[in-house]
């Protein structure tokens, strides 16, 4: 299964994960306002003359359900527009909740319905935007004006505002909250800090601390296969040769052919180290039944020495052991460490995104709503430079400062506030720092300063303890995103973001393909080696019943047209 399903349950992500001016212009909890936001739009709006008004707005993921004037952020929006969301969060099955929806007609003033958006509009239930955004939205024209062609629906009407429009130039992670094989610090320091790259290299120092600690009970390797989260296992072969995440395709980066690797030689190479580590006794076999809960478990036991995964998705694992961490008195050892392993020597990773833009999630405004203008007024206040940098950055002075310099910066203090979700929610931040209109994760502003906080590279060492900056020093980085390569351009990025028809071809191969290889994975991998062959080449003719042409031909248009609409 592609990451295309996993962002159709929780949005983008990633993941994982912003300022305008040399001085920021708010101070304590009030942010700086403007009165005309129509001839300087980076500024924020000036208190709203209009009455107050609350609007309903549902979440389709887990939060606290809360008025958002109850949040400091929420109530300095509130001042300039005289706006307040009473906001509703998914409690149950997100299918239920949406076709209660639809069947009643009755819908909140905008949704994020997250993967539910296809159902929502089918049902017609957003409005089109399109002359709400010419009349009030100068701001949402200056942000996604590069992408409105991407947009657009069929019939040519813009029905909801995505959250990944980059603004400014594109910054990366300086941390990993994408793909990366993970390996515990104590291996790397057994092994004396070796620099590893390769498939072979990788798997081979896992190997050599396991046989030093055969009394350990330790899992060399370990893999997630949990419902949607299948990609963490099907993805790595993508990667390991070099390929970013553009879902269940390789797109080459001139023709742009779309080719699956669900059944190449890729894919059977990752397969087959699985399985000679399966035989080895080395490969945690419960990881074809074990849900996500149990998966994070094993991840912060401190007995799994490696695994694949993308950094938003083990994040919860990751805090918990530095957490950990802190009880130890600073010994970081069972705290893992990303690596950008691919197949052979001189194969460029491809591990951090590129800049891009997901067209198939954001938030919309319903036929349900009180007051359409009102809303997209607020949203294009939102998106200014002083709002976005409130939204992201929190109120300066309390959870973030500037230097003389004009660079946005945590203290220790601020940094470890904002690890509590409560506080988070009280802040504001917890509500309002993604699912709104929103300028993109790796957005900067006009100043050089990241949007986002941890994107910003003096907040993510100032998160990092003097363990991981002495091990970072002996690989000559400051960073972790350092130790990868830089993310090439590819303007149709990320291909798993594109949109099949329901009943064509290529949908049905991509609902079809993700149950052979649930099917087959398991088999191979725990299969005694001398039968690896056999299935292999069994699963890989169940995989060539499937209408694999017609994918590969629609995702080849598919992708030419993205990009032809990105740069036109």
């Amino acid at each position: 299964m592609s990451l295309t399903l996993m962002m159709s349950i929780v949005g983008c992500s990633s993941g994982n994960n912003n300022a305008n001016e040399n001085a920021p212009k708010e101070t304590g909890n009030t942010a700086t306002t403007n009165t005309d936001t129509t001839t300087n739009t980076t500024e924020a709006a000036e208190p709203a003359k209009e009455e107050p008004v609350t609007f309903t707005f549902f979440n389709a993921t887990a939060n606290k359900d809360t008025d958002t004037n109850k949040t400091e952020i929420g109530k300095i929006l509130e001042d300039q527009t005289g706006v307040n969301f009473k906001m509703e969060h998914l409690v149950g099955d997100l299918n239920t909740k949406i076709g209660t929806m639809i069947a009643s007609n009755e819908y909140p003033d905008i949704l994020a319905p997250d993967s539910g958006i296809d159902k929502v509009l089918e049902a017609g239930a957003f409005i089109p935007l399109n002359d709400l955004i010419d009349q009030y939205g100068p701001n949402i024209k200056r942000v996604y004006g590069p992408y409105m062609n991407l947009m657009k629906s069929d019939d040519g009407n813009i029905y909801f505002l995505p959250f990944s429009a980059t603004v400014g130039e594109y910054k990366p992670n300086p941390t990993i909250d994408q793909g990366a094989f993970w390996v515990q610090n104590r291996v790397l320091k057994d092994a004396g800090y070796p620099k590893i790259k390769t498939f072979d290299e990788y798997f081979n120092l896992i190997k050599d601390y396991a046989g030093k600690h055969k009394d350990d009970k330790l899992t060399g390797f370990m893999s997630l296969t949990h419902d949607w989260r299948f990609f963490a296992t099907t993805n790595p072969p993508n990667h390991l040769a070099g390929y970013p995440n553009d879902g269940e395709v390789q797109v080459d980066m001139t023709s742009m052919d779309s080719k699956i690797y669900a059944a190449n030689d890729d894919t059977k190479r990752w397969l087959k180290k699985l399985n000679e580590f399966n035989a080895e006794g080395l490969f945690d076999k419960s990881s074809f039944v074990d849900n996500y809960d149990q998966y994070l478990a094993k991840l912060t036991s401190g007995k799994v020495l490696g695994f694949f995964d993308y950094g938003w998705q083990v994040n919860q694992a990751l805090q918990t052991l530095k957490t950990e961490t802190v009880k130890n008195g600073g010994n970081d050892d069972l705290e893992y460490f990303p690596l950008p392993i691919v197949f052979d020597a001189g194969v460029k990773d491809q591990y951090i995104d590129p800049a891009s833009f997901v067209n198939n999630r954001g938030v919309g405004i319903t036929t349900s709503a009180k007051d359409p203008v009102r809303i997209i007024k607020f949203f294009n206040n939102l998106l200014t430079d002083e709002n976005q940098k409130l939204v992201q950055w929190g109120i300066q002075g309390k959870n973030y400062e500037v230097d003389d310099k004009g660079r946005l910066y945590r203290t220790q203090e601020e940094i470890d506030k904002l690890k509590d979700n409560d506080y988070k929610r009280q802040v504001g931040i917890g509500y309002f720092e993604y699912y709104w209109p929103m300028y993109g994760q790796g957005s900067t502003f006009p100043d050089g300063n990241a949007v986002n906080p941890g994107r910003q590279p003096e907040v993510a060492q100032a998160s990092f303890t003097a363990a991981e900056k002495d091990r970072l020093a002996k690989y000559g980085v400051q960073t972790y995103a350092e130790m990868f390569s830089a993310p090439d351009d590819r303007p149709w990025y990320p291909a798993w973001s594109i949109a099949l028809e329901q009943g064509t071809d290529a949908q049905i191969y991509t609902a079809k393909k993700p149950d052979v290889q649930r099917k087959y994975f398991a088999k191979i991998v725990l299969a005694s080696p001398d039968k690896f062959d056999a299935l292999w080449n069994e699963y890989v003719g169940e995989i060539e019943k499937l209408p694999v042409a017609e994918y590969e031909k629609t995702m080849t248009e598919e992708v030419k047209e993205k990009t032809a609409k990105i740069k036109g």
